[in-house]
């Protein structure tokens, strides 16, 4: 028997160590960053693209059909427009050519009506001068007129000398005190400016513009509605579909999404049309435009739509195509909820 008595003195045991947190199990946390938020946000915009293209290219006979009526709609102003600017650089060379004609008094002799003349080339205002004799112009009359001899049985000339002025400035306003400021003169005894047809003609293209204008602006609501229309029934032919996806917890933003780039590729499909049919247009007048300029020694050449035409007539319609989507996903979207 052991002699200790008492109660025993236990040792102090070590205290196991404590298990440390292992690592996190299962779903781990993901800070998603502005770049991957970006790439996403172009990947999806990207698949929404093509799956809208890809549609419209599934049912081809309504498409075609839906482009052509934009395509209508769309050539009507381009061409117009493509009318209205080659008019306009064909007036600018006119302008260029404006002249002043002096009828000089009749009592003046040769002498005095070249002198009057050369101090006219004084002047700052005056870019050249064309000098036409009282005998130059009578053989000239005598020429094309086809009455020579009932001139040739008068005793005197009764024409005056002309001086032809071409001024330096194109402005109207500037040209027609120039030609008060000569009428005055006590050697001129009339000043004629071949201005008023230029007028005539600036006033009919402002007409014409706003015509082409206002015309633009109803086709272009043509073209809202038609693609207004045609995304309405689609809407309608999905209802099922966008309950289904509502149901499960899609935004309007991600439903209305296919059908703005279906608004989108309608647009782009017209203008592309439009832009091939006056193109071809303007192809085929090229050749007599510059037959009829040969005629009239002009060297004017028809131009098309151009860089800045084409680029107005591509967004203008991409935007049209946007906004009637847009429009009609707006209105008949909120009609459609699930129950």
């Amino acid at each position: 028997m052991d002699k200790k008595r008492g109660a025993e003195r236990v040792q102090p045991t070590r205290e196991a160590p404590v298990a440390q947190p292992s690592a996190k199990r299962g779903a781990e946390h993901h800070k998603v960053d502005l770049k991957g938020h970006s790439e996403s946000w172009l990947r999806n915009h990207s698949e929404v693209g093509k799956s809208a293209l890809a549609k419209l290219l599934g049912t081809p006979v309504a498409t075609v059909m839906t482009v052509a009526v934009l395509a209508i709609a769309l050539t009507l102003p381009g061409f117009l427009f493509t009318v209205l600017s080659n008019v306009q650089n064909l007036t600018q060379g006119w302008e260029g050519e404006t002249r002043l004609s002096l009828y000089l008094e009749t009592s003046l002799s040769d002498e005095d009506a070249d002198r009057f003349s050369r101090s006219l080339l004084m002047r700052d205002d005056i870019a050249a001068i064309d000098y036409i004799s009282r005998s130059q112009g009578m053989l000239e009359f005598k020429k094309y007129s086809g009455f020579g001899d009932v001139l040739d049985a008068m005793s005197d000339n009764p024409l005056p000398a002309v001086v032809m002025l071409l001024p330096k400035s194109k402005n109207v306003a500037d040209l027609g005190l120039m030609r008060a400021g000569l009428q005055a003169l006590p050697e001129v005894n009339e000043a004629v400016l071949d201005l008023e047809w230029l007028q005539r003609l600036d006033a009919m293209l402002a007409v014409a513009k706003r015509a082409v204008f206002v015309l633009g602006v109803l086709l272009g609501l043509a073209v809202l509605l038609v693609i207004g229309n045609t995304i309405k029934m689609e809407i309608e032919s999905r209802r099922d579909e966008i309950v289904i996806s509502k149901l499960v917890g899609a935004t309007d933003a991600w439903v209305r999404r296919p059908f703005l780039y279906t608004g989108v590729w309608y647009g782009l499909l017209g203008a592309l049309s439009a832009w091939v049919i006056v193109q071809v247009a303007w192809l085929m007048l090229e050749t007599p435009a510059q037959e009829l300029a040969q005629l009239y020694r002009s060297q004017f050449q028809l131009s098309g739509l151009g860089f800045f035409g084409s680029f107005l007539l591509l967004f203008t319609s991409v935007l049209l195509g946007w906004i009637g989507a847009w429009t009609a996903v707006r209105r008949h979207l909120r009609e459609i909820e699930p129950r």
